[in-house]
């Protein structure tokens, strides 16, 4: 059950949001973002849906300079979102976990921004599931709540098998379908009852 901020609204930490259609930013079009933190100083999320076609871990990993297992399996790098792009996350599953850095966003889904956990991930020792971005989605105070307010969003609750599991393709369909509602039934126009 969410709770509140300090300043009475609804705290979306640890949940999805779902782009609607007509979302004025084409950077943000079919976008499912995971809320890695909401308060009401903004908010912080990153896009698990949207894959790089430039970037991918080994390429990444090669920049970096970090050594790697031959049997590491390649994965394209996400984009995270518009803010800071080389600036990396990773959203992993709870087995891994670093000292000082991990944020721990729900029961199943934590989050690293160091090298620490590209690191393990390399050699084979990181999480057993693991998604990486670069940049994230940011908001300031209020700004979240008055793009929900203006239909920019639909609030759906996430979970590890979305963001983990499914195809890139299928998980903005994935989330509507949580909700009950259908891609096709979504207008670009909103409203308010």
């Amino acid at each position: 059950m969410p709770s509140e901020t300090a300043l009475g609204t609804t705290d979306l930490t640890g949940k999805m949001l779902i782009a609607m259609p007509g979302m004025g930013d084409p950077r943000f079009a079919h976008s499912l973002v995971f809320l890695c933190d909401h308060s009401d100083d903004g908010a912080m999320g990153l896009i698990v849906n949207k894959p790089s076609k430039d970037v991918d871990i080994k390429s990444l990993l090669l920049q970096l300079d970090i050594e790697m297992t031959p049997t590491l399996r390649d994965r394209f790098v996400h984009f995270g979102g518009p803010v800071e792009m080389g600036r990396g996350f990773v959203l992993h599953s709870p087995d891994y976990s670093s000292a000082t850095t991990t944020l721990q966003v729900q029961d199943d889904i934590s989050m690293t921004a160091t090298l620490d956990v590209l690191e393990e991930i390399a050699r084979g020792q990181g999480p057993v599931r693991w998604l990486m971005a670069l940049g994230y989605a940011g908001w300031g105070a209020g700004q979240l709540e008055s793009e929900l307010a203006a239909n920019g969003w639909l609030v759906c609750d996430s979970s590890a098998q979305l963001i983990f599991d499914l195809p890139d393709a299928q998980k903005w369909e994935a989330a509507l379908e949580t909700l009950g509602v259908a891609a096709l039934t979504l207008s670009a126009e909103g409203g308010t009852a």
